[in-house]
């Protein structure tokens, strides 16, 4: 595999169903966020925001790419409002303190 496809497959991977299917009716909706706000039925600025949140989410993905896949995934779930940021820090400190305790 070549560092293309890897690159790929780590910010795919992060997407969920919700998200492809997002993708592929904004690229048939040749990109225009107007015309997949129509055939959502909802408002240009809900699906900007979408937008916003999943562009986000695959920078978060690219950047966290090679950590450790539970602070991945707890970061990806706040980029992607899962998750409170607030409950994200308790985990990723519990986290951090079971892995110092193993060590």
């Amino acid at each position: 595999m070549t560092d293309g496809q890897t690159a790929k497959a780590v910010w795919l991977d992060a997407c969920d169903e919700d998200d492809v299917q997002f993708l592929k009716r904004f690229l048939l909706a040749s990109g225009s966020l107007k015309d997949l706000a129509a055939e959502y039925g909802i408002s240009y600025p809900t699906v900007r925001g979408r937008l916003d949140r999943l562009i986000a989410k695959v920078k978060e993905a690219e950047r966290t790419a090679d950590w450790d896949p539970f602070e991945r995934l707890v970061r990806l779930m706040v980029v992607d409002l899962k998750l409170a940021p607030a409950t994200a820090k308790q985990l990723l400190a519990a986290h951090k303190a079971a892995k110092t305790e193993r060590a």
